[in-house]
């Protein structure tokens, strides 16, 4: 087959495409520009051309991580139970954590010191971010939470990373029922502790609180 020799945007979708393959195969330590361009059946110049360095080409990785985890929560449908359809998000979101180790470890650990997120790499995973809120603030709507939706919106994010990140590095637990056992743990004392008292409570959203 013979080598791709024109710099265009198929080319370039081409090797981001190889370089999420090379990552998932051979992790963070076979990730070259050498390797990739072997594997996209390009040259290594023709890789630098296209993404401008070692940093330019991870940081395109970074954003693609982003896009693929938005594609995954868009696939799960809403339901009339919105608690339920929060705990199926968190669930989506911790999947694919799981089924994409290393993509999510450049997402949410940095492991390329040549590569330093800016503020614009930070607001990749703002599409992310909007899906959870939305889903947070169907919960309060509902009267199954209380608070303010960009607090717990934040704070589930945080806590289904890092559980996560723990997961897949064997620091939560050293079989499958006490991973779950853990996890459930973690889940019901966030939305037991965010539920309504009994005999009702104010709903505090940013629009309630004049922000």
């Amino acid at each position: 087959m013979p080598r791709p020799k024109q710099r265009t945007p198929e080319l370039r979708d081409h090797v981001l495409a190889a370089a999420l393959d090379l990552l998932a195969r051979d992790g963070v330590g076979g990730f070259t520009a050498r390797e990739l361009a072997r594997a996209a059946d390009t040259s290594t110049p023709a890789v630098y051309e296209l993404f401008g360095d070692k940093a330019g080409l991870v940081r395109e990785v970074f954003f693609a991580g982003f896009r693929l985890l938005r594609a995954r929560l868009d696939q799960l449908s809403e339901t009339d139970d919105p608690r339920a359809d929060l705990l199926a998000t968190a669930a989506c979101y911790r999947a694919f954590i799981h089924e994409s180790p290393v993509l999510a470890e450049v997402m949410f650990s940095r492991p390329f010191s040549d590569f330093d997120p800016s503020e614009d790499e930070r607001r990749a995973g703002a599409s992310v971010r909007l899906f959870v809120l939305e889903r947070v603030r169907r919960c309060i709507a509902a009267g199954r939470m209380h608070g303010d939706e960009t607090d717990i919106a934040h704070v589930l994010v945080a806590l289904v990373q890092g559980l996560a990140l723990a997961e897949n590095a064997r620091r939560l637990g050293t079989s499958a029922k006490s991973i779950e056992r853990r996890w459930q743990l973690a889940l019901d004392a966030l939305l037991v502790g965010l539920a309504p008292a009994r005999g009702g409570g104010r709903t505090v959203t940013r629009a309630s609180r004049g922000r």
